[in-house]
């Protein structure tokens, strides 16, 4: 896992500059509100009737829209500042004497998330155990860090372990493979923003592949698992909006491999 630097000084001068605006756009709308949601018909027959009734739509639709995007506009303020906090935070683990290295740091962060949630807000998740029954693999940092990968099972019908899934970007984890007779695990789904999803796991003797994970905003649906012998491929993923879907997994001896996910805008299918 990579790291980045940040001023969180910067972030906030940014939600503070986001929250000015936000707070111009309001008055200007109240302002424009007062003469189009209700306008006034020039004369008292129909046609102007008409008129008046139409521009008036016009002009609720408008401040409906504008309603909406408030609200959205009021929520990425929110997430500027809290970055702002989270990356305070970590510079003042860091000045710390009593923490030592990133890891240290790692952990002050991710402890009131782990304690709330049990998920870190930073950080890989760890990969699932394999075994008779393989484990699912961890969940991504909240903010940042890729899926763990599902464990393999080894016992006669126990599927392979799900690939986790990333929190807002990252990659999702593959899933692991399944025993004689059961479905390969599923792969994880990408970040909400961005990440690719994870690989869906090999399908046992006789069983259907893993399907491939999901990407949401920004990244590539994972392929396939490939199936088992007389065993089908599993689906590919989906990528949502930008990006390419998985490959379907390829299909086991006497069987069939299976379609691609869907792509998301501008992808391949």
């Amino acid at each position: 896992m990579s790291f980045v630097v940040a001023s969180p000084k910067v972030l906030a001068a940014a939600a503070a500059d986001v929250l000015r605006i936000g707070s111009n756009l309001r008055s200007a709308n109240a302002a424009a509100a007062i003469s189009t949601v209700a306008v006034s018909a020039p004369g008292a027959d129909e046609v102007s009737a008409a008129v008046a009734w139409l521009f008036s739509g016009h002009g609720q639709a408008y401040q409906s829209l504008s309603a909406q995007m408030a609200a959205y506009h009021d929520y990425f303020v929110g997430t500027l500042k809290w970055s702002a906090d989270v990356y305070t935070v970590a510079e003042a683990a860091n000045a710390s004497p009593l923490q030592t290295g990133g890891q240290g740091v790692l952990s002050l962060i991710n402890a009131p998330s782990e304690a709330l949630v049990g998920r870190a807000l930073v950080g890989n998740g760890a990969d699932g155990a394999s075994g008779p029954v393989g484990q699912p693999g961890q969940p991504g940092g909240i903010l940042y860090g890729d899926g763990g990968n599902g464990g393999s099972s080894s016992a006669a019908g126990a599927a392979g372990g799900a690939g986790g899934s990333a929190g807002l970007i990252g990659h999702g984890g593959a899933g692991g493979a399944g025993g004689a007779g059961a479905v390969g695990g599923n792969g994880g789904n990408g970040g909400l923003i961005y990440g690719n999803g994870g690989a869906g796991g090999g399908g046992g003797s006789g069983a259907v592949g893993g399907a491939g994970g999901a990407a949401l905003l920004l990244g590539n649906g994972g392929a396939g698992g490939a199936g088992g012998a007389g065993g089908a491929g599993g689906a590919g993923g989906n990528a949502l909006l930008v990006g390419n879907g998985g490959d379907g997994g390829a299909g086991g001896a006497a069987a069939a491999g299976i379609d691609g996910g869907n792509a998301g805008r501008g992808g391949d299918g």
